[in-house]
């Protein structure tokens, strides 16, 4: 694992690691359903001869594994003070908030404002693979 360095900034985590999140946020946001209209989302219309036979037991039938999102908050809880920050930052830097000169002083307002609660941060965030691609991109990684 070879880290590229550049003169305006120094990234400690690995950007092939940060392209894993990506992927497993953008996997995340692909199982999303956008399948509801002006707030009638998932209506079932029954005539008067149609009768209800589904039988289920409770929520449990509605629960479902997301390993994904389970996979990335894991990924997330194992990374480092300073790696934690670099992401909430590329993020930032992704997004617009700061600019590739203001590096540093996005790290560091990461460490500040977010520290370890990052992970939850991060994984609320609809556009993140996106936003980490781009933060990357402005960077050069």
């Amino acid at each position: 694992m070879k880290i590229r360095r550049d003169p305006d900034w120094g990234l400690t985590i690995d950007p092939e690691t940060v392209r894993l999140f990506a992927d497993k946020a953008r996997a995340i946001a692909a199982e999303m359903r956008d399948d509801y209209v002006d707030g009638g989302e998932h209506e079932v219309e029954l005539d008067g001869q149609a009768h209800d036979s589904h039988r289920h037991d409770g929520l449990a039938e509605e629960k479902t594994e997301d390993l994904t999102q389970e996979e990335l908050r894991e990924l997330l809880a194992d990374l480092n003070e300073d790696e934690m920050a670099e992401l909430v930052a590329l993020v930032w830097l992704g997004r617009g908030d700061y600019q590739r000169g203001e590096w540093a002083s996005a790290v560091e307002d990461a460490r500040q404002r977010h520290g370890r609660k990052a992970g939850g941060y991060l994984l609320g965030m609809p556009h993140l693979a996106e936003w980490l691609e781009d933060g990357l991109e402005t960077l050069g990684a």
